[in-house]
């Protein structure tokens, strides 16, 4: 199969954040998306895994997190190159005063600013993440409408993830843009100062990738207040099976195939240093929930289901 088209945008983005309930808090009542899923990190199911997105969990909508608080051998993460520093999502134009005043509201520190013709706000949420909401008139995709927040109308919600900025240094700057443009279906759009941006699948919001050329002293370390990941949709098994093998041709040492339930994947590191996901975009949030009970129930993998009074004793409790 050929594989330089598989790749089709953003999945989703993962970040390792502080405590549960101020980012559930955070996610839901300030920003007014839905938690689509609660479930447990699979790899460490003492830890919640939040899924928020629009109505349903559209892959390109979705923002997942790890509250690690209090885990031992999990610390502050700090910023520097190889990783992926941003996290932008879309609101018309027209809201970014109503999110300004909003966020204000609730202590959020903020700066303006305008980037490839298109302005946005810039944030950090509780745990330190940096946070934007970019003015894109473009992106029709329909928001999720909170019934607790009112406020948050059709005209200002969120739509769904934007783009992710990498913080690449100089020395993998040009490797990165032929792996980018050659395997993974991407074409650079514009430049802009020390910053480009790609088109994923053809571009548009939740199709972009943002590259700044940093030249920090220290490369970044995982950890709390750091996405851990961005992952790239690709149609079904049959399409990530692809992506491994290209992958592996290229000696960026792939992941085996894994089961998150929602969806399969394979993650990789390209020479930049942060974590890429591949992932499927099905069967999706609705396999073990109604549309209309999304995210109010606790969900376990079924291998974990004989540990759950185990597993829910130790997570923190939410209200």
């Amino acid at each position: 199969m050929q594989t330089q088209k598989l790749i089709q945008g953003i999945h989703h983005v993962t970040a390792t954040v502080n405590d549960a309930q101020e980012d559930y808090d955070f996610y839901t009542r300030v920003l007014g998306m839905r938690l689509v899923k609660k479930t447990v990190n699979f790899d460490n199911v003492h830890v919640y895994h939040f899924y928020y997105a629009d109505e349903v969990g559209t892959p390109g909508t979705v923002f997942t997190t790890f509250p690690y608080k209090g885990q031992p051998n999990v610390k502050q993460g700090t910023e520097g190159s190889g990783m992926i520093l941003t996290t932008a999502l879309s609101v018309p134009t027209a809201a970014l005063p109503f999110w300004e005043q909003r966020l204000h509201a609730h202590g959020v520190l903020l700066t303006h600013g305008e980037r490839f013709g298109q302005p946005f706000l810039w944030f950090r949420d509780p745990s330190g993440l940096q946070i934007e909401l970019m003015g894109d008139d473009s992106d029709t995709r329909a928001p999720w409408l909170n019934p607790s927040e009112p406020e948050i109308t059709a005209y200002f919600a969120i739509r769904g993830i934007h783009h992710v900025m990498l913080s690449v240094a100089p020395e993998h700057w040009q490797s990165m843009i032929e792996f980018l443009t050659s395997e993974m279906n991407m074409a650079v759009a514009a430049e802009e100062n020390n910053r480009i941006r790609l088109n994923v699948n053809g571009g548009g919001a939740g199709h972009y990738l943002e590259m700044r050329r940093d030249a920090y002293s220290h490369k970044g370390r995982n950890g709390i207040g750091t996405v851990h990941h961005v992952a790239w949709k690709v149609a079904d098994d049959e399409a990530l099976m692809a992506m491994q093998a290209r992958i592996a041709e290229l000696g960026l040492n792939p992941t085996e195939f894994r089961d998150r339930k929602y969806f399969h994947s394979v993650y990789f590191k390209p020479s930049a240093g942060m974590w890429f996901e591949m992932a499927t975009m099905q069967p999706g949030f609705t396999v073990d929930e109604s549309r209309e009970e999304l995210g109010t129930h606790l969900h376990l993998p079924e291998w974990e289901e004989p540990k759950r009074a185990e597993i829910e004793a130790v997570l923190p409790k939410l209200s």
